[in-house]
């Protein structure tokens, strides 16, 4: 199937990510959200991060000024789903909120558009039941910072088509993605991993075997890992990882168990780099 159009649900970090990757590869982007002032946020985002690819001669002139022309912000759902050939979605990390937007998509969306869902964790399966149209829904799992990360995980559900999976894989591609195709499971593979390094690492902290920094430079520079656990935390946001933690000790079992910790510092607000502070202090450089 060709894809012209894709539509991205949610102006997030994530979401703004994904439209740029989307624009950048030449696809008119509807990114959509209900607040206006997340939808100026991103465009400004966006506008900030083809500069800067122009300024250091990683994106061309040309293809910074058609990917600006490409991307369109919107704040009905029914205009950009009715559109699209494929929907993104990017909102948060619930599965009632992703079935219930599944459900509507349905409806909105032409007969033959994919309806792909960016969760890190969470059943693909369970939200193309919603539908009408289970062989076009599929996973497409984008990383953060998404204009960086050369990955991209495409999930099959139980009744995802080859064809559906064929598109997608064309689309990352042309967004500069390298796709690897996984079987839906909990987690699927890279959150489930990283869920266990990163709770393994709260541990270690919270039994003092070493600090935070400390931990972060020996994965670092002993496991070459571009980043810590503690530092990779902070920019996915402590509850998000809180949440698939919990998912995952729900479906895997208790080798999943949030550490106390972790969730001491949820209760507490540290959430990351979006509230100022989750392992680390951001509140200086902000």
């Amino acid at each position: 199937m060709s894809i012209r159009t894709i539509a991205v649900l949610g102006a997030g970090l994530m979401g703004r990510g994904i439209a740029y990757v989307s624009a950048l590869g030449g696809y008119r982007t509807l990114l959509q959200d209900t607040s206006e002032t997340q939808l100026q946020k991103a465009a400004d985002d966006i506008g900030a991060i083809l500069e800067k690819g122009v300024a250091t001669g990683k994106v061309a002139d040309a293809d910074a000024l058609a990917a600006r022309k490409k991307l369109e912000t919107v704040r009905a759902l029914d205009k950009a789903a009715a559109e699209a050939d494929l929907v993104i979605e990017a909102v948060p990390e619930r599965i009632d909120l992703k079935i219930e937007l599944f459900a509507e998509l349905d409806r909105i969306a032409p007969k033959h558009a994919i309806l792909a869902s960016n969760t890190s964790s969470l059943s693909i399966t369970e939200m193309a039941a919603a539908t009408r149209r289970a062989p076009q829904v599929v996973g497409m799992h984008f990383f953060n910072p998404v204009h960086r990360m050369k990955l991209l995980e495409l999930v099959r559900a139980l009744e995802t088509s080859d064809a559906t999976l064929q598109s997608c894989e064309e689309v990352g591609v042309r967004m500069g993605k390298d796709c690897v195709t996984v079987r839906e499971s909990p987690g699927f593979v890279t959150s489930r991993i990283n869920a266990m390094i990163g709770n393994e690492a709260f541990y270690m902290l919270q039994e003092g075997v070493a600090s935070a920094r400390d931990i972060d430079k020996a994965l670092k520079l002993g496991l070459n890992h571009p980043m810590g656990p503690f530092e990779l935390v902070d920019l996915v946001g402590l509850d998000t990882r809180l949440s698939i933690l919990r998912f995952l000790q729900r479906t895997l079992g208790d080798k999943f168990r949030p550490c106390p910790l972790l969730e001491q510092y949820v209760a507490a607000g540290r959430l990351g780099r979006k509230s100022g502070r989750g392992v680390y202090d951001y509140s200086e450089s902000a």
